[in-house]
């Protein structure tokens, strides 16, 4: 008989049951993962419960600057939705389930659409700082993979990333950036496991690979949602030219300062994503 993996099936389960019991009935439309400096959304939900990860079985307390820690709960342009206002990150000595677990949780929930945000440093030198990002692909330089290990309960074994993010879900962020007149990017995400950010060379070596912008996080709570069968859409909010593209030093301080200059035209673009699914 296997043994369950940590951070699997049956933990989500209980996950979800604990938060059940605080928030209302109501089977969310969509689940949203809000990056550094891009937490501002959950202040625009309706009707909101907010649980402390410390508070859910399993989830760790966020430790990053720009990440509350806590799981929202209510109402997005009146319709049902859950946001998660941090995440787990390799890079603070988290397992690559664990960075991957809140989407089994918001699965648990019901939520079959799942909106995954984060801020991204621009490979491509024409990006700018604020520039929001739709992510057509990734290429998962992690070299980690939420799935190795037993099969899942719910989980398929091979999943096929080929569209592992949504064409139906980008074609309505397309059509609401053009309503809100709010430029939209588009681009390949590549995950690397930080907390170092790149160096010249790397940069350089993730251009050519074909990546647009580069990050630390998103690219395992991608792979197990697809796993378990739910659309996913994802936005970058590019907070600097990566290294070697500008002379100036990149610190987390700026990362926040360019997600708040952007965080509007983000809460925007993802309301009306959400009243239109």
């Amino acid at each position: 008989m296997t043994t369950p993996s940590r951070f699997g099936a049956a933990d989500a389960q209980q996950a979800a049951a604990a938060i059940r019991t605080c928030i209302p009935a109501a089977t969310p439309v969509a689940a949203i993962v809000l990056g550094s400096g891009l937490g501002g959304l959950a202040n625009d939900i309706q009707q909101a419960v907010r649980i402390p990860y410390r508070e859910i079985p399993g989830f760790p307390s966020a430790t990053v600057p720009g990440h509350a820690g806590e799981l929202i709960a209510g109402t997005l342009e009146g319709r049902p939705v859950l946001a998660l206002a941090g995440r787990f990150h390799l890079y603070e000595g988290h397992d690559v389930r664990l960075a991957a677990f809140p989407a089994r949780v918001v699965h648990a929930l019901g939520a079959r659409t799942l909106i995954v945000s984060n801020a991204a440093g621009g490979v491509n030198p024409s990006f700018g700082a604020g520039d929001l990002m739709l992510i057509r692909d990734h290429i998962n330089l992690m070299f980690q993979n939420p799935l190795i290990g037993a099969l899942e309960d719910g989980d398929t074994r091979f999943p096929d990333m080929l569209d592992a993010y949504d064409p139906g879900l980008a074609e309505l962020a397309r059509t609401a950036a053009k309503a809100r007149d709010v430029t939209l990017r588009e681009g390949v995400y590549a995950a690397l496991l930080g907390p170092t950010y790149e160096t010249a060379a790397e940069v350089r070596m993730l251009g050519t690979l074909g990546a647009d912008a580069v990050g630390m996080s998103t690219v395992p709570e991608v792979v197990v949602a697809r796993a378990l069968g739910m659309r996913v859409l994802g936005i970058s909010c590019v907070t600097n030219l990566a290294c070697g593209l500008t002379a100036a030093p990149i610190t987390h301080a700026e990362v926040l300062e360019s997600t708040a200059k952007a965080a509007a035209k983000f809460q925007r673009l993802v309301a009306d994503v959400v009243s239109r699914l």
